[in-house]
């Protein structure tokens, strides 16, 4: 079993990874500017989402629907939905969950390469 502590390093450093490897395509012009700002925009929203959602579970007050969480890491946000469940510890142990999120990660980076596929010079 990971330590949190660890969880987080490892979310983080796959979250940097991602935004470097989108800095290099974007320095190389291989993708707009607005890609990286994309995955910036959604990563802000997702982080407010797990935030918000985290306090709601402490509170007892009304949940963010898994399926809305699910469908911002899609768009882009999981880069930084990554790190905010492991510093937030939310959704971190419910196994369901991490599953699919683990899809929507797949997807998001299979539209990105189809993305980079079809837009190669």
């Amino acid at each position: 079993m990971t330590s949190n502590r660890t969880r987080r390093r490892i979310a983080l450093t796959v979250s940097l990874a991602f935004f470097l490897f989108l800095g290099v395509l974007t320095g190389s012009n291989r993708i707009s500017i607005l890609i990286p700002a994309l995955y910036l925009v959604t990563g802000l929203i997702s982080c407010a989402l797990y935030a918000r959602d985290k306090h709601a579970a402490i509170h007892g007050q009304r949940r963010i629907p898994e399926n809305t969480l699910h469908f911002v890491s899609l768009v882009g946000g999981w880069p930084a939905a990554l790190p905010a469940a492991a510093c937030l510890h939310h959704k971190t142990l419910k196994q369901p969950f991490r599953n699919i999120f683990r899809l929507t990660v797949c997807g998001n980076c299979t539209l990105l390469a189809l993305y980079l596929y079809f837009t190669a010079p």
